[in-house]
């Protein structure tokens, strides 16, 4: 297959064919996938976007021991943190706390939109308006 592209000559000979092409004229250009394109690199090979990291090519037990490994390390921070006090209800709770936190923002949020949209200015405005500061 040739993946040559046509000459500038030629190319003009068939924008100015007002007939139907020839029946060679069409098998050349179902041969190439961008017969006119600029770019040099068009007729390479296919490069795939997921890219085969060095983690895939670890054998499953060098993966085996090193989950062990980060499990015996994340044990030992979970018996310091209960040796300083914490427990894991307590922590369950603060995070119960903050997922409620954030649904009151976002509603907050909303509101605030609205409002503004509403009054035809912009939240910004809102947050001076209302004295929130814009970190709020």
């Amino acid at each position: 297959m040739n993946s040559e592209q046509p000459s500038e000559s030629s190319r003009g000979e068939e924008k100015c064919s007002g007939s139907t092409p020839e029946p060679s004229d069409v098998k050349k250009a179902a041969n190439k996938r961008t017969p006119f394109s600029r770019f040099k690199r068009v007729h390479s090979n296919f490069k795939s976007p997921i890219q085969v990291t060095e983690r895939a090519k670890v054998s499953p037990a060098e993966e085996v021991a090193e989950l062990e490994q980060r499990r015996d390390q994340l044990d030992a921070e979970i018996a310091q943190l209960e040796a300083e006090g914490c427990s894991v209800e307590e922590l369950e709770r603060h995070i119960d706390m903050l997922h409620e936190y954030n649904d009151i923002k976002d509603i907050g949020q909303s509101l605030l939109g609205r409002i503004a949209d509403l009054r035809g200015t912009t939240t910004r405005d809102l947050y001076s308006h209302f004295g929130l500061e814009l970190e709020d």
